[in-house]
């Protein structure tokens, strides 16, 4: 052996005669150099931490190579904090050996049984079964959505046309225009239709202006009183929720939906309120230039039982086959890949489907967003799924744990509507009562959630990846924030994505958040798709309110059974004046005009009139842009005056 072998090996030795304390110089030159160096650290601390460091050298340390790296760096930093770092990454790094988690099952011999009694077939077969599994529910599953397809026609009036639960024949009356023309007709007119089930619960999710009264989070239902002029008909204002009132009206239930007929019946004067079949609608006591009926002949009664909404049908039957799926699959890619397909496609096109006309135009949607989220899902099973259902033979914990917050998840539109969150934005939150109190609740739970699978993490040996990993997301998060001119939008998909990693553990907890998490990220994009987490403001407000300036209108004129206003000059970047009377656009100007007043002549001498005052901006190509309106002020029939109260509508 060389001198240059030999070497290391002694100053291995002299390194373990000092780290036992043995206080006799060695006889080798080599060895005596080494201890002279040693003595050289200013302080017996310092020497503490020099044999620290020398320590990790040592043939057979477990000390990873990046916290080895950062060790050798820490002599520079003053020695408590270095300290200090070393007690923290020991901690992070957790035990050694690390402790991996494994769900032992409760009553295993009875939860294995449909394993064992499989396992005695050929593998061959077990794989024909499952692929005859998957293709019976295929079948099962368009013979029911065709079965319960619309009829052809409907009482006569032709086939129904497929509404989503706010669908409104009159929008808003900026979309309408003057006198309501992009709205016409107002009468003379019929058409069926169809609506989806759960439409009762259908909100406006904005500030939303009837006469004098404003009203924000509930269904838009205004009248639904019979008519002595329309042979008993129950007339709506034209811009009610279509199946809202259908609902209000009895025409069909709330949780099967339906079809029926609708007739156009022009302006009446007076909606009443009415509280009947679980939705109190508004009431308003002026006139609107459209309102609607429903024809509830008993031959469109009849047939509209033939339209029934088929979600819960095939709800039932998609839940079964996940659950057979799950009770005899131990392939975690089987499992994963079978079930995640029969979610998607019950989300997309039952439970919470996007508008279509027809079922071929829901499967050309439903197709256009399955290949993105089926690769997205690829990823979400290497890095997450496979890890928690690994070896698992807890066949009916796993099915309740995990199938039962899969559906839970990616039935959120029902299972959690509960919660008064609409939308994760700082204006929804604001708006909406109990909706920071609820965010609260939701955010403490997920911090606790959060801290048990980080100690669980830390158990594992895998805490310092998944902190290096969220680092990065969060700084990510934080880089897109303050890009000037875009806002921030977590849908729920993005929170799934986001949350999954942190449920890769076989723990039963994980299971079920795992679960829940898959399933919200299916109900995202199988509804809206893979929608952008960054939008410009004016996407993200669609019809909320602006917080601009509105016009400031002086006393008006009263004359007889004319009114007259005045406004003082426009503001700055607005081209014009818009006035709705009785939420109707009925006069526009424009500053070159130098027209800046407006005239009414009273239509009828029963009922009052509200007036609301905004700015229009006239754009390029006919497009014109609104600010908010004041509040309404009122023109009673004994011809007083009731100016607006401040604020904005």
């Amino acid at each position: 052996m060389t001198t240059s072998q030999r070497q290391p090996k002694q100053q291995e030795a002299a390194i373990r005669d000092v780290e036992n304390g043995d206080d006799e110089i060695s006889r080798d030159p080599s060895s005596l150099r080494l201890d002279v160096e040693s003595s050289k650290s200013p302080s017996p601390r310092g020497r503490r931490s020099l044999e620290y460091f020398e320590a990790d050298e040592r043939p057979g340390s477990q000390t990873p190579g990046y916290w080895r790296a950062a060790h050798q760096k820490l002599p520079s930093i003053p020695t408590p904090v270095a300290h200090r770092w070393r007690q923290v990454t020991a901690w992070i790094k957790g035990p050694q050996p690390p402790q991996k988690y494994a769900i032992k099952p409760l009553f295993e011999a009875i939860q294995a049984a449909p394993i064992r009694l499989l396992s005695h077939l050929p593998r061959y077969i077990r794989l024909a079964l499952f692929v005859c599994a998957f293709a019976l529910w295929v079948a099962i599953f368009v013979t029911i959505l065709s079965k319960d397809s619309l009829p052809s026609n409907i009482g006569g009036f032709g086939a129904p046309v497929r509404l989503s639960c706010i669908a409104r024949l009159w929008p808003d009356s900026p979309s309408c225009g003057l006198d309501g023309r992009n709205c016409l007709p107002f009468d003379d007119q019929s058409f069926a239709f169809n609506c989806p089930s759960d439409c009762g619960s259908a909100q406006v999710l904005n500030p939303r202006t009837i006469g004098d009264q404003q009203i924000i989070y509930r269904t838009l239902v205004v009248g639904g009183t019979p008519d002595a002029s329309e042979a008993g008909h129950d007339v709506y204002r034209g811009d009610s929720f279509i199946c809202g009132a259908a609902i209000h009206a009895g025409l069909f239930d709330d949780d099967r939906g339906g079809c029926g007929v609708l007739s156009l019946l022009g302006e009446k004067s007076t909606y009443s309120s009415i509280d009947r079949n679980g939705i109190a609608s508004l009431g308003f006591n002026s006139s609107f230039p459209l309102s609607f009926g429903f024809n509830q002949s008993q031959v469109v009664l009849d047939d509209g039982e033939k339209c029934r909404d088929p979600r819960w049908n095939v709800l039932i039957v998609s839940v079964i086959f996940t659950t057979l799926i799950s009770v005899v699959t131990t392939s975690p890619l089987l499992f994963f890949g079978s079930i995640f397909i029969i979610t998607y496609f019950q989300v997309a096109l039952a439970s919470d489907p996007p508008s279509f006309d027809t079922y071929a135009s829901a499967v050309s949607i439903a197709l256009g967003s399955f290949l993105p989220a089926a690769f997205t899902a690829v990823l979400i099973y290497r890095y997450c799924v496979r890890k928690t259902l690994a070896k698992l033979t807890a066949q009916v914990e796993k099915t309740v744990l995990w199938i039962g917050g899969l559906w839970v998840g990616a039935l959120s539109n029902m299972t959690l509507e509960m919660i008064p969150i609409q939308r994760l934005t700082s204006h929804d939150l604001k708006q909406q009562p109990g909706a920071i109190i609820a965010l609260v609740i939701i955010v403490i739970i997920i911090l606790v959630i959060a801290l048990y699978q980080a100690w669980c993490f830390r158990m594992e040996g895998r805490l310092s990846r998944y902190l290096a990993l969220y680092a990065a997301l969060g700084t990510t998060l934080l880089v897109m924030l303050s890009i000037p001119g875009l806002a921030l939008r977590i849908h729920h998909y993005i929170l799934a994505l986001l949350l999954l990693p942190g449920t890769s553990l076989q723990t039963r907890p994980s299971l079920l958040w795992q679960a829940l998490l898959v399933g919200l990220f299916i109900n995202g994009i199988a509804r809206w798709g893979f929608a952008s987490i960054l939008q410009t403001n004016v996407a993200l407000r669609g019809d909320a309110q602006l917080g601009q300036g509105i016009p400031t209108i002086l006393e008006p004129v009263i004359n007889n059974t004319n009114i007259t206003f005045v406004w003082e000059r426009l503001l700055r970047g607005w081209d014009g004046v818009s006035v709705l009377v009785n939420d109707v656009e009925r006069f526009r100007d424009f500053h070159l005009d130098g027209d800046g007043s407006f005239t009414w002549a009273r239509r009828a001498l029963d009922h009052p009139e509200y007036f609301r005052f905004g700015f229009v901006n006239y754009l390029p190509f006919g497009g014109v842009v609104y600010s908010d309106f004041t509040k309404a002020g009122i023109w009673w029939p004994n011809g007083s005056w009731t100016s607006a109260p401040p604020g904005v509508s």
